[in-house]
């Protein structure tokens, strides 16, 4: 029974907005949450990279993920946020978001994974959760950063 209990463990994940969609970032990946600050310009960088910023004295890029998912950009607001994820492959690198909403449980029957296609739209969203009646979109953060590379060699 407890073998079965440990395999069905619920992923703790950060439910954010962006537009008018809600996504889900594995809390294991997220470095930080800090509010929207000035960000230095960088030249000659894709536009959804806005530039960096000085963290603690670590320099982090900072994109924005409306811009990536091909969503118009708006004003920054009090509730714009930038999440510091850490990753292996590019290190830390900040994601600018509408809204930072909660952290939620989901265990392995409230999430369904989407089939990948590489003509999907939607490539960013790998699996899709279920709290209550609302549904997340769960980023495959691996996808999200390295679009720039598969949309050069197109």
């Amino acid at each position: 029974m407890n073998e079965v209990k440990a395999f069905s463990e619920a992923v703790q994940y950060i439910k954010i907005a962006v537009g008018e969609e809600f996504y889900g970032i594995d809390i294991s990946i997220v470095d930080n949450i800090v509010r929207m600050q000035r960000i230095t310009r960088v030249p000659n960088v894709a536009s959804y990279i806005k530039g960096v910023i000085n963290l603690r004295g670590e320099i982090v890029p900072i994109m924005n993920l409306r811009l990536k998912m091909g969503i118009d950009e708006i004003e920054y607001t009090k509730t714009t946020r930038i999440i510091i994820i850490k990753t292996e492959l590019v290190g830390k690198i900040g994601l600018i978001v509408d809204a930072v909403k909660e952290v939620v449980a989901l265990d392995d029957g409230q999430i369904e994974k989407l089939p990948y296609d590489n003509n999907d739209e939607n490539h960013f969203v790998n699996a899709v959760g279920k709290v209550d009646d609302t549904l997340i979109s769960l980023l495959d953060i691996g996808a999200v950063l390295a679009e720039k590379q598969a949309k050069e060699e197109a």
